[in-house]
Protein backbone atom coordinates (compact mmCIF):
# COMPACT_ATOMS: atom_id res chain seq x y z
CA UNK A 1 0.00 0.00 0.00
CA UNK A 2 1.37 3.43 -0.92
CA UNK A 3 1.95 5.87 1.93
CA UNK A 4 -0.65 8.30 0.61
CA UNK A 5 -3.22 5.50 0.46
CA UNK A 6 -2.54 4.87 4.14
CA UNK A 7 -2.72 8.58 5.00
CA UNK A 8 -5.80 9.11 2.85
CA UNK A 9 -8.05 7.51 5.43
CA UNK A 10 -9.37 9.95 8.06
CA UNK A 11 -9.46 7.30 10.78
CA UNK A 12 -5.79 6.44 10.26
CA UNK A 13 -4.86 10.13 10.20
CA UNK A 14 -6.67 10.62 13.51
CA UNK A 15 -4.92 7.60 15.02
CA UNK A 16 -1.59 9.10 13.99
CA UNK A 17 -2.58 12.42 15.58
CA UNK A 18 -3.27 10.56 18.83
CA UNK A 19 0.03 8.70 18.63
CA UNK A 20 1.91 11.93 17.88
CA UNK A 21 0.96 13.04 21.41
CA UNK A 22 2.89 10.05 22.78
CA UNK A 23 2.69 6.32 23.17
CA UNK A 24 -0.90 5.08 23.58
CA UNK A 25 -2.46 1.78 24.57
CA UNK A 26 -4.58 0.09 21.96
CA UNK A 27 -7.51 0.44 24.37
CA UNK A 28 -7.08 4.21 24.63
CA UNK A 29 -6.81 4.58 20.85
CA UNK A 30 -9.83 2.34 20.35
CA UNK A 31 -11.94 4.27 22.87
CA UNK A 32 -11.20 7.61 21.21
CA UNK A 33 -11.70 6.36 17.66
CA UNK A 34 -14.92 4.54 18.54
CA UNK A 35 -16.28 7.70 20.16
CA UNK A 36 -15.30 9.96 17.28
CA UNK A 37 -16.03 7.69 14.30
CA UNK A 38 -18.50 5.15 15.66
CA UNK A 39 -16.58 2.14 14.36
CA UNK A 40 -16.03 -1.21 16.06
CA UNK A 41 -12.97 -2.36 17.99
CA UNK A 42 -12.03 -4.86 15.25
CA UNK A 43 -12.16 -2.03 12.69
CA UNK A 44 -9.84 0.11 14.84
CA UNK A 45 -7.49 -2.87 15.20
CA UNK A 46 -7.43 -3.24 11.42
CA UNK A 47 -6.47 0.43 11.02
CA UNK A 48 -3.71 0.00 13.60
CA UNK A 49 -2.45 -3.02 11.68
CA UNK A 50 -2.36 -1.06 8.41
CA UNK A 51 -0.34 1.66 10.13
CA UNK A 52 2.06 -0.94 11.58
CA UNK A 53 2.44 -2.90 8.37
CA UNK A 54 3.21 0.25 6.39
CA UNK A 55 5.80 1.73 8.73
CA UNK A 56 3.72 4.48 10.33
CA UNK A 57 3.35 2.92 13.78
CA UNK A 58 5.13 0.53 16.10
CA UNK A 59 3.70 -1.68 18.79
CA UNK A 60 5.33 -3.13 21.87
CA UNK A 61 3.89 -5.44 24.49
CA UNK A 62 3.60 -4.21 28.06
CA UNK A 63 2.17 -7.11 30.02
CA UNK A 64 -1.30 -7.73 28.63
CA UNK A 65 -1.41 -4.31 26.97
CA UNK A 66 -0.13 -3.25 23.56
CA UNK A 67 1.46 0.19 23.33
CA UNK A 68 1.45 1.99 19.99
CA UNK A 69 3.73 4.83 18.93
CA UNK A 70 4.53 6.74 15.76
CA UNK A 71 7.25 5.17 13.61
CA UNK A 72 9.06 7.75 11.48
CA UNK A 73 10.13 5.26 8.78
CA UNK A 74 7.23 5.89 6.41
CA UNK A 75 7.14 9.59 7.26
CA UNK A 76 10.75 9.92 6.11
CA UNK A 77 9.75 8.33 2.79
CA UNK A 78 6.82 10.74 2.45
CA UNK A 79 9.18 13.62 3.27
CA UNK A 80 11.59 12.49 0.53
CA UNK A 81 8.74 12.24 -1.97
CA UNK A 82 7.54 15.75 -1.07
CA UNK A 83 11.02 17.31 -1.40
CA UNK A 84 10.66 18.42 -5.05
CA UNK A 85 7.35 20.13 -4.22
CA UNK A 86 8.57 22.20 -1.27
CA UNK A 87 9.52 25.04 -3.59
CA UNK A 88 5.81 25.71 -4.04
CA UNK A 89 5.16 26.50 -0.38
CA UNK A 90 8.52 27.20 1.28
CA UNK A 91 8.76 30.84 0.08
CA UNK A 92 5.20 31.49 1.26
CA UNK A 93 5.99 30.10 4.70
CA UNK A 94 9.15 32.21 4.91
CA UNK A 95 7.16 35.31 3.94
CA UNK A 96 4.55 34.46 6.55
CA UNK A 97 7.25 34.11 9.23
CA UNK A 98 8.57 37.55 8.27
CA UNK A 99 5.10 39.07 8.58
CA UNK A 100 4.50 37.43 11.94
CA UNK A 101 7.82 38.80 13.23
CA UNK A 102 6.95 42.24 11.85
CA UNK A 103 3.55 42.15 13.56
CA UNK A 104 5.11 41.18 16.89
CA UNK A 105 7.62 44.01 16.59
CA UNK A 106 4.88 46.54 15.79
CA UNK A 107 2.82 45.36 18.78
CA UNK A 108 5.85 45.75 21.06
CA UNK A 109 6.49 49.25 19.73
CA UNK A 110 2.84 50.20 20.10
CA UNK A 111 2.89 48.98 23.69
CA UNK A 112 5.83 51.27 24.39
CA UNK A 113 8.33 48.50 24.94
CA UNK A 114 10.73 49.98 22.41
CA UNK A 115 13.12 48.23 20.07
CA UNK A 116 14.89 45.13 21.31
CA UNK A 117 17.92 44.84 19.08
CA UNK A 118 21.09 46.93 19.02
CA UNK A 119 20.59 48.16 15.44
CA UNK A 120 17.35 49.97 16.20
CA UNK A 121 18.73 51.79 19.31
CA UNK A 122 21.24 53.85 17.36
Amino acid sequence: MHAFDVLGDPVRRRILELLAEGEQTSGAVTATIRAEFGITQPAVSQHLRVLRDNGFATVRPDGARRLYAVDDTAFRQVDEWLAPFRRFWAPHLAAMATEVARGKRLRRLAAGEGPTDARSTR
